[in-house]
Formats: C-alpha cells, sequence, structure tokens
C-alpha cells in the first residue's frame, strides 16, 4: 500500500498563471452564495419565493483576480477584497487604539482581506463586511497560536484580527437604493482621515510641523518622514499656500508595506468537480507555496509518514483538489465546518469563547486557505508567514450591540513544521 509520505512526494504545485477548465467566477456576495444572502444584491420584492431550499449547505470559494477597474473596489459598491488597504463600511468609526495593533509586538496590523458577507433576515445587517487584519511578523503568529488557548484565562493576545461591522439598508454612510456600478455611485458622506503611510487606520496624530499629514502611529509617522516627507514637510510649511495645500492622496502605500490587492471572485465548491480534473490538476493542492525548499518538503514527509492513519489529511487532500486556487472558503448555515488541514491544533467547542458583546454563541463563517500567501508574494524563508489554515467564527446572532466595529474569533493553524520553530 502507498503510504504517505509517497503520495506526498507525488503532490505538485502548479503555477497559478497556467489556463485551466475551471468555471467562470462571479463576484456575488459569498452569503449571497451561500444561501445568507441579502443586502448584497437589494433583492427585488417580486422576486419569486417558491425555489426549494438545498438539502444541504454548500461551500462558497474564494478566488483572487486583478480588479478591472480600481473604482470597482471602493466602499460604496460593497466589496470583497484582499490586500492593499480596506474599504471600511463604516468610514467614520474605525477601530482604535490597542485593537488595531498587534497584541504582541505592538505594531499596526496589516489588511489582509474583506469579504461583503449580508445576513437576508436580519435588517440590522442589510450591509455586513468582515475585515481581516495580521501582523506580518511569522514570530508574533507562532506566539498566537500558543495563546489562543488562553482564552479561558482571560483575553488572550492576538495577532489575527477580525472586524465585523454591519449597517442597516437605511444609514448616513449610503444611498438605500443599490449601486448602479455606471460611476455615479457615491457615498454619503466622506471618511474619517486615515494615516498617510499605511492608509488603512484612522489617522489620530498629526505631524507638528506641517499640520496636514496625519499617521496612526509613531511608527508609521518615522517612516513617513524617512520616506520622503521630510521633503513634503518643509515645502510645505515655506509654501505661502501652506493653508489651502492639500497632502498627496491616501492610498498610495508602498508597495513593501502593504500586499498586493485583488478582487475576491467566488463560486459554490460544487462547480468544481474534482472528477473531471486531470491527473496533474488533481495533485495541484495548496497545502505550501510554490518554490518550498527541498528540506521543508521532507519535514512534512516525514510528518505524514510518522502519522499513516491522518484521515484528517487525506480528506484535506482530497476536498481541496477540485479548486487548488482557492484562498478563501466560506459557509455560514446550521452544520457547516471548517475543513481541517490536520487533526492536531484543531479546537473542541469549548475553545470557542461566547461573544464578547452579547455573550451568544460564535459559529464558523469562513476560513483563508494558505495559498493567499503566494497571490501576496510572501517569500519561502524560515521567518516568513506561514498557516495551514485560518478559521473565523463570528456571533451566531450577529448582534448589533453599539459598536461599529465588533472584533471576532480566528483560530490559528499550523502546519507541523512552523510549530516547532524556534
Amino acid at each position: 500500500m502507498e503510504s504517505n509520505a509517497e503520495k506526498f512526494r507525488g503532490l505538485t504545485i502548479t503555477s497559478l498563471d497556467e489556463e485551466d477548465d475551471e468555471p467562470e467566477l462571479s463576484h456575488r456576495s459569498p452569503s449571497a452564495s451561500a444561501g445568507g444572502g441579502g443586502g448584497a444584491g437589494y433583492e427585488d420584492e417580486d422576486e419569486d419565493d417558491d425555489e426549494e431550499e438545498e438539502e444541504e449547505a454548500e461551500v462558497t470559494l474564494g478566488f483572487l483576480e486583478k480588479p478591472k477597474h480600481p473604482g470597482l473596489l471602493l466602499r460604496h459598491l460593497f466589496p470583497s477584497k484582499a490586500g492593499g488597504i480596506p474599504a471600511w463600511l463604516d468610514p467614520v468609526n474605525l477601530p482604535s487604539g490597542n485593537s488595531r495593533c498587534c497584541g504582541f509586538c505592538g505594531e499596526p496590523l496589516q489588511f489582509v482581506l474583506q469579504i461583503y458577507a449580508p445576513i437576508e433576515d436580519n435588517a440590522a445587517a442589510f450591509h455586513r463586511t468582515l475585515f481581516m487584519f495580521m501582523c506580518p511578523s511569522m514570530a508574533c503568529l507562532l506566539r498566537d497560536q500558543h495563546d489562543q488557548w488562553k482564552h479561558r484565562q482571560g483575553n488572550p493576545c492576538r495577532s489575527v484580527k477580525v472586524f465585523r461591522c454591519q449597517l442597516p439598508r437605511s444609514n448616513a454612510f449610503y444611498s438605500s437604493e443599490p449601486p448602479k456600478h455606471n460611476g455615479s455611485d457615491k457615498p454619503l458622506c466622506p471618511g474619517a482621515p486615515v494615516c498617510h503611510w499605511c492608509g488603512t487606520w484612522k489617522g489620530d496624530k498629526i505631524c507638528g510641523s506641517c499640520k496636514k499629514a496625519r499617521y496612526c502611529s509613531e511608527k508609521h509617522q518615522t517612516l513617513h518622514w524617512l520616506s520622503g516627507h521630510k521633503s513634503d514637510c518643509l515645502q510645505l510649511i515655506s509654501s505661502s499656500e501652506a493653508s489651502s495645500s492639500i497632502m498627496p492622496a491616501v492610498g498610495k502605500v508602498p508597495a513593501s508595506k502593504s500586499w498586493p490587492e485583488y478582487e475576491i471572485a467566488i463560486d459554490y465548491e460544487g462547480a468544481f468537480n474534482s472528477d473531471s480534473c486531470d491527473e496533474n490538476n488533481s495533485k495541484s493542492l495548496v497545502m505550501q507555496r510554490p518554490g518550498k525548499p527541498d528540506d521543508m518538503m521532507q519535514s512534512w514527509m516525514d510528518q505524514f509518514e510518522a502519522d499513516a492513519d491522518n484521515k484528517c489529511w487525506a480528506s484535506f487532500q482530497e476536498r481541496v483538489s477540485g479548486a487548488p486556487k482557492q484562498v478563501l472558503r466560506y459557509c455560514r448555515e446550521e452544520n457547516a465546518k471548517p475543513l481541517w488541514a490536520l487533526s492536531a491544533g484543531c479546537p473542541s467547542n469549548a475553545d470557542i469563547p461566547s461573544c464578547s458583546y452579547c455573550r451568544g454563541s460564535l459559529c464558523y463563517e469562513f476560513q483563508i486557505m494558505p495559498q493567499l500567501l503566494y497571490y501576496f508574494g510572501v517569500k519561502n524563508e524560515p521567518d516568513s508567514l506561514d498557516w495551514a489554515t485560518i478559521v473565523v467564527y463570528t456571533c451566531k446572532g450577529s448582534c448589533d450591540q453599539n459598536v461599529s466595529y465588533k472584533e471576532e474569533f480566528a483560530w490559528v493553524q499550523l502546519y507541523p513544521t512552523t510549530t516547532t520553530r524556534p
């Protein structure tokens, strides 16, 4: 019988640029695809209500595509996107203080992705978006994975944070009518000024010299100063029109400080029939990024040779092979469960805390896959970010407490080789 190590040696990872026969992807909200949509489509009241419900909840997959036009990812179009800067749903009351920083190194978190996921039968969640942020330090992610087990001893420090924001159809920021997507769509009000360095967090600190540039932290002020603001600042001060000068548009974040921006296209997992894939495609897994060193591959083979009965790995392998480019799995249905890559490091029901706001239960909503690292251009180095999967649990009732951005719960599962790093 073929050993797990031999099976692992047979795995290949194809280039993401190769042509394939995967179904054409759509750009509707993942919750709408999974049967839980609402505000995303501003559904017509005359829509036929006689459609039969699916007997089994179906997972929606997310794939990354370069946006056809940057204007498609603006906040008033309610995008699902990865990388770049967030398109805040509530553009005024942004997360602040320690909530926007890594719990270990204290640095401002970096934007990963956002998912527009309204809930049909919840009027308060007509618009609803989930935002994920992460510290780019692998050392912090390792500590996060360790400390996430400590939630029953208090609030653990986290390097991965997810925020939920939701709005009713009638609100102060957007029209109650659906976007026309013809260039005429505009938000009803401007957003809060954000950091001129990261373009992400609220700029509640102002440059003491020019009084124009705003920052979310002292570190970002220093980085901006060293990268060129020192010269710009002097020009603004010396200019006779300094009082009316306008800082460069926020959004031009240094390439080395933000991940590349993509639109998230989605489709049902059932549309990807693994039986119809050719042999190479069926072996094209996302268990690790292309170009991983041979010694890391050997560590994986040793792990699975030592655990020949790892049914979890086999199940993960089979499930992912039909659509190896997936970076996101979404399903908020009652019986939905995460797809774990490993049997070790999975939480029990007792390990999932209650909602921090209403004390109600949390439910699984989505998870990100390691292939996201490939798109973000994360290098294959010992201290580079790496994970098996990161699973997000959100308030089952999607409570509407008096907080614009409510922090939800993320569970980090790392590869066995990363959990033993010094």
